[in-house]
């Protein structure tokens, strides 16, 4: 029987960060625009941590409990933002389960219990034209000068 404890102890040890094994401690962030050609930068805590130029293109993050904010722009085009939110990834659940809270720990400080949504589809929308015609005139005239 103390073989069968010893067994199960080994396997204990080894199982901590799993998720750092299954997961890993970074990721490919795929971005696709409609239209493709958009420059994307991708914002974390308040510092950009990487490009994408164009689209549609990929880029390999460090993983973080942080969300990631993408701003993709293209000429003629408003700036579409879009929230890449840090969730669980799956295999934190087991390593909660089978190897504790030190295993839960090890990934937590490396963000290998992190997963981030991939690939990401951004529409961008295109910019209003400008009128022509001045508000309220109804007429080709300027605003405030009488009509001939």
């Amino acid at each position: 029987m103390k073989l069968g404890h010893l067994a199960l102890a080994g396997l204990l040890i080894t199982l901590p960060a799993c998720s750092s094994i299954v997961e890993g401690t970074s990721q490919e962030i795929a971005v696709n625009t409609n239209p493709a050609g958009a420059n994307c930068e991708l914002v974390r805590e308040g510092q950009v941590i990487g490009r994408i130029s164009p689209t549609p293109g990929a880029l390999t993050i460090k993983k973080t409990k942080h969300d990631i904010t993408l701003n993709c722009s293209k000429d003629g085009f408003e700036v579409a933002t879009y929230l890449n939110k840090s969730e669980v990834a799956g295999a934190t659940v087991g390593n909660i389960l089978l190897g504790g809270g030190i295993g839960w720990a090890i990934d937590s400080a490396s963000g290998a219990d992190n997963k981030y949504t991939s690939p990401v589809n951004v529409t961008l929308i295109p910019k209003q034209q400008q009128a022509q015609t001045p508000a309220g005139t109804g007429s080709g005239s300027a605003a405030g000068q009488p009509s001939s």
